[in-house]
């Protein structure tokens, strides 16, 4: 099993619900883009707890209304006490809701973009232990290489890692977690 959810509530749902489940949908995919940049330096019982504060604050994670936002979205944001308040992460998601626009223009939608760091099809682990999880991969490497050129920031290859367990791109539950089967069954017919 897991154990890495602990013995937290929230931790355990997001555990038994989301982590590992194939995301294709470019909202999604931008709010776990914000999540995970935020992340940076921090755990994710920590992001998770203020997600709603996140939703809210960053226009119902809207990727055209962030890449919207001005100097006046970051000062009001760093008053904001239900997210993180770290200017840099701050402002760097206007950049990043940016970037996603010119991406979603040359690619279709950020989808199709992200899933071809793992040749459209999510990369099965077979972990033994939560200790044979890794913090990087080459693919992870290569999707940070690909983000920064694209003009992302706080998107280094742990995080982009941590961003590909959490949209399904690659299933890192150990193998006696439920979960691990579960979400290999809808793998088989997953077409992106």
């Amino acid at each position: 099993m897991c154990n890495w959810p602990g013995n937290d509530k929230l931790m355990q749902e997001y555990h038994d619900k989301e982590w590992g489940v194939p995301v294709l949908n470019d909202k999604k995919h931008f709010e776990f883009l914000i999540l995970e940049s935020f992340q940076a330096g921090l755990s994710w019982k920590t992001i998770l707890h203020r997600r709603k504060g996140f939703k809210k604050a960053f226009a119902n994670f809207d990727h055209k209304k962030v890449a919207k936002f001005t100097a006046k979205d970051v000062d009001r944001l760093m008053k904001d006490k239900s997210i993180i308040r770290n200017r840099s992460k701050i402002a760097c998601m206007i950049t990043n809701a940016q970037a996603f626009i010119k991406i979603q223009k040359e690619f279709g939608s950020f989808n199709t973009y992200v899933w071809q760091f793992v040749n459209n099809k999510p990369i099965i682990s077979k972990l033994k232990t939560q200790s044979d999880i890794k913090a990087t991969t080459q693919e992870s490497d290569a999707m940070a290489l690909d983000m920064k050129k694209r003009g992302f920031k706080f998107r280094g290859s742990t995080i982009c890692y941590a961003n590909m367990q959490a949209v399904g791109m690659v299933n890192d539950h150990v193998q006696n977690c439920k979960r691990f089967k579960e979400i290999n069954l809808t793998h088989k017919d997953l077409r992106i």
